[in-house]
């Protein structure tokens, strides 16, 4: 779990995706996600965490349902929700906090 703890206390903005394979608002994600990164480029980093192959990480922080976003800068929990999230509101949760 080293290097995940390294990657969230970074000062940009990184965007866990913890999500599942067999879940389907995980896999309507995968886009946004995708166009989340196009568009905001280096500001923001973007980690898809896979709940079933580290179930170590998934329980440290109490996902409970898939997909769950957690915002994190410098090791701080920034913002969190789960579930389908549209482009236009994750952008401004990172823009918030950049």
């Amino acid at each position: 779990m080293g290097k995940f703890s390294d990657i969230v206390k970074s000062e940009t903005p990184t965007l866990v995706d913890f999500y599942a394979t067999w879940c389907g608002p995980c896999k309507t994600m995968a886009p946004v996600l995708e166009q989340l990164k196009d568009q905001m480029g280096s500001k923001v980093r973007v980690l898809k965490i896979d709940v079933d192959k580290n179930q170590e990480v998934a329980e440290k922080f109490k996902i409970r349902g898939v997909p769950t976003f957690i915002l994190f800068k410098s090791g701080e929990i920034l913002w969190r929700q789960s579930g389908v999230i549209e482009l236009k509101t994750l952008k401004e949760k990172i823009n918030a906090c950049i």
